[in-house]
């Protein structure tokens, strides 16, 4: 039997569950939604070694890959090893020139190395790393997205993010990117669909707007 629906992986940002996607819905006539969770990467990878892993698990041929934040990064690089349809990244960046300042000024310095990752159990901590929120009001629910907590783990990822070294993008990108994002601010996000109100964690909060806007994304 013919499978003409369109499958569509998504993964999450980095120390997040795929649980951010819970409230992500598409009509389930056209559109499959398989999630991805994060693997602890090996001693050895850098993030193309851990982009082949990756795409082990996608078992779909010419898939859709919505990557949100560092996950945004990582399916770009699935992208360059595997055929697909379209690259959804969501409140991330699709260049090493997007990166802000400070991230930028780690990559010079390798003060990233410094940052306190072994309280990655606090949970307000990590949520300030992962979505550049305060979540106090808020803890128990991102006690539930929040759930990668491998020091080795966190630090790889802010390792590969601030050392990201691509300069230009497939021409089948589409990004999304609210404007009152934090963690990458989006005066330095050139050509993108802005999302008014959008924050860094707009794929949870502003779920409504993806489900009513990503099947003509995906289509057009």
């Amino acid at each position: 039997m013919k499978d003409d629906k369109i499958h569509v992986y998504l993964m999450p940002g980095m120390a997040a569950s795929s649980t951010i996607f819970e409230y992500l819905s598409l009509p389930s006539e056209r559109f499959e939604l398989h999630v991805l969770d994060w693997i602890l990467p090996g001693e050895l990878d850098d993030l193309k070694q851990y982009a082949e892993k990756m795409c082990k698990k996608v078992v779909h041929r010419n898939p859709v890959l919505i990557g949100v934040s560092f996950g945004g990064v990582l399916v770009q690089e699935m992208a360059k090893l595997i055929p697909v349809r379209k690259i959804i990244i969501v409140s991330s960046i699709k260049t090493k020139s997007e990166l802000p300042k400070k991230m930028l000024f780690a990559r010079y310095t390798n003060i990233h190395k410094l940052l306190p990752t072994g309280l990655i159990n606090n949970v307000e901590l990590l949520a300030k790393y992962a979505f550049g929120e305060t979540v106090t009001k808020r803890l128990a629910l991102y006690e539930k997205y929040l759930s990668v907590r491998d020091k080795y783990y966190i630090d790889w990822c802010i390792h590969q993010m601030v050392h990201w070294e691509q300069t230009e993008y497939a021409e089948n990108l589409i990004h999304i990117h609210g404007v009152k994002d934090t963690v990458f601010p989006i005066s330095n996000i050139k050509e993108c669909l802005q999302v008014g109100n959008g924050t860094h964690t707009m794929i949870i909060h502003r779920a409504k707007w993806f489900n009513e806007h990503l099947p003509a994304i995906i289509l057009e």
